[in-house]
């Protein structure tokens, strides 16, 4: 499709086959297949209440026409019971549908989450840059794409049973009325396809337009205080201003497609409604059928036109979905390939060996390849305590993440302990909403220390005052506004003693610490047999470590003892 920035094709449709095979035959499946049978004996009761309807439409019309009072009091109530049976299926058969609608969304977020989640994938997405707004995908994306399938399912189901029910009503009245209907339907919707094509790159557009205005509303909203003091409002408020130009100008370019589309569509169904009177009337005016033909002819064209249009009736959505589709795939395709796009040599190899070694690690910038460090060879054994340093921050933070395996341009070896026997401290310190319990320790290892421990390690790193302030260990707080800078950086020291592992690398850790605060912890990591590896400027307690590493701008190295 010619304009389009994504292709539509086999492969897409395929991974759409694949996540609806993989949503029946998981764990909520079996109850997914009974809701799924429901609907369909559901839309079958509809359907035949529909056929049942023109029917009984057909001799009411025509009592009324011969005067005929008995037949119309009798064929009236008749019409209402039909009426009353025909809502009490149609309303079910939405209540199934919502309910499976549900089952299906919260299946395949729960899937996404996942894969987003697991190695780090939501890290290498950030970094990598080629898939815009995933959290907008799973969090919108799916939504639209669960409840559309599910949609569009149905409606293709309806309209197969509604050929069926009513191409027999139709020819029964008039086989030519039924050719015609068959020729206006492929016409419409060859038609709607050349008007509506568009909509498809401009929904698409659209969704990762919406998802950075909203992106930008939160950056303000988490970064309020800063802005205040920075005052920064002038520029921030231009930045969201323009993502509203260009989301409404994209807008606007919909609109402009969707009004050619609903001229067509508009007209398309308002023939509908006259053109089998136009073939049916003369056949009453000669006698050769009743006036409730007229109507019934009219119903059954209607409804047979109406299934075989679904192009026309539901383009929006179709091409909606179309982008939908095309997005998700991106985002699961970068799930299932980890490694796609990165040119990475550098061999993790995972030991038992209490110690870190680099041979030849050879480090470069993502951005540009450009040289950060330069065969790097060095063994850490374990109690080994070193200071990283030099001008070169780009390289000190590159063998930081390299080391934690979220950094892989490059070539060489890095044989260290499993990451289960190593911690990595960043610069600021990430600590999520939920309780101090639940911040302490990793999930499923909560209760894995003893609460008299927790309080002990805090009180002794200096963190009796939070204590009293947060109400105990199992109360939720929005640590970010409750701490200071200082008291978050303890809290995540206070974790890495608890958690006990052979090495700990630490990012600039000391910026919100006084020197003796930051002496304290260091001490308290060498007391706890915790062997740690600082990136730092060397001037900074020098005494505290057993050797140091300096990088220079050149990514050349050297180490010396301390």
């Amino acid at each position: 499709m010619s304009g389009m920035n994504f292709p539509v094709n086999r492969q897409i449709w395929l991974r759409f086959v694949e996540v609806v095979k993989a949503f029946v035959t998981s764990n909520v499946g079996g109850k997914a297949i009974w809701l799924s049978i429901a609907l369909i004996a559901l839309l079958l009761g509809v359907n035949g209440f529909n056929v049942v309807n023109s029917y009984v439409g057909r001799d009411f019309m025509s009592a009324i026409a011969e005067r005929d009072q008995k037949t119309f009091i009798w064929q009236g109530i008749l019409y209402v019971g039909v009426f009353a049976v025909s809502t009490v299926v149609a309303v079910l058969h939405r209540y199934a549908e919502d309910n499976l609608g549900i089952l299906f969304r919260e299946w395949l977020t729960k899937h996404s989450i996942n894969g987003y989640i697991e190695n780090r994938t939501y890290y290498r997405l950030k970094v990598e840059g080629d898939v815009e707004n995933p959290d907008e995908r799973i969090a919108d994306d799916v939504r639209t794409y669960t409840v559309t399938t599910l949609s569009i399912v149905l409606m293709l189901l309806n309209a197969s049973v509604t050929v069926i029910a009513f191409s027999g009503v139709l020819w029964t009245i008039s086989p030519p009325l039924f050719f015609i209907a068959i020729t206006y339907a492929l016409l419409g919707s060859i038609l709607a396809i050349k008007f509506g094509r568009p909509l498809i790159d401009l929904n698409s557009k659209q969704l990762d337009k919406e998802a950075d205005f909203r992106s930008a509303l939160i950056h303000v909203r988490a970064n309020a205080e800063s802005i205040a003091l920075s005052r920064r409002e002038g520029r921030l408020k231009v930045r969201l201003l323009q993502r509203v130009d260009a989301l409404a100008d994209n807008l606007r370019q919909t609109f402009v497609v969707s009004r050619n589309l609903n001229f067509f569509s508009t007209g398309y169904f308002n023939l509908v409604q006259i053109i089998p009177i136009i073939i049916v009337a003369p056949l009453f005016f000669q006698a050769k059928v009743e006036f409730g033909v007229v109507t019934q002819s009219a119903m059954a064209f209607a409804q047979l036109v109406g299934a075989f249009s679904l192009i026309v009736s539901q383009f929006g959505t179709i091409s909606s979905f179309t982008a939908v589709l095309s997005r998700l795939n991106r985002l699961w395709e970068a799930m299932d390939h980890p490694h796609d796009g990165i040119d990475s040599k550098i061999e993790i190899i995972e030991t038992t060996d209490r110690q870190i070694t680099y041979e030849n690690l050879t480090l470069r910038s993502l951005d540009n390849d450009r040289l950060l460090l330069k065969s790097l060879s060095l063994s850490i054994p374990h109690g080994t305590r070193l200071l990283i340093t030099g001008p070169n921050e780009d390289a000190k933070l590159a063998l930081f993440r390299a080391t934690a395996s979220i950094f892989d341009r490059g070539e060489g070896k890095i044989i260290r302990p499993s990451l289960d026997s190593i911690r990595f401290l960043p610069q600021r310190a990430y600590l999520y909403p939920g309780t101090l319990r639940e911040l302490l320790m990793r999930s499923g290892e909560e209760h894995t220390v003893s609460d008299e421990r927790m309080l002990t390690t805090m009180r002794e790193l200096g963190l009796g005052a939070v204590l009293s302030r947060v109400g105990g260990l199992d109360v939720e707080q929005d640590w970010e506004s409750l701490l200071s800078l200082g008291e978050e950086q303890t809290l995540a020291f206070t974790r890495l003693v608890l958690a006990a592992p052979q090495f700990a690398f630490l990012d600039r850790v000391y910026t919100a610490l006084k020197p003796d605060q930051a002496a304290q912890l260091l001490l308290m990591l060498s007391l706890n047999s915790i062997t740690y590896v600082a990136l730092d400027e060397a001037t900074n307690m020098p005494r505290l470590y057993d050797a140091i590493l300096e990088i220079e701008v050149d990514g050349s190295w050297k180490v010396r003892n301390n």
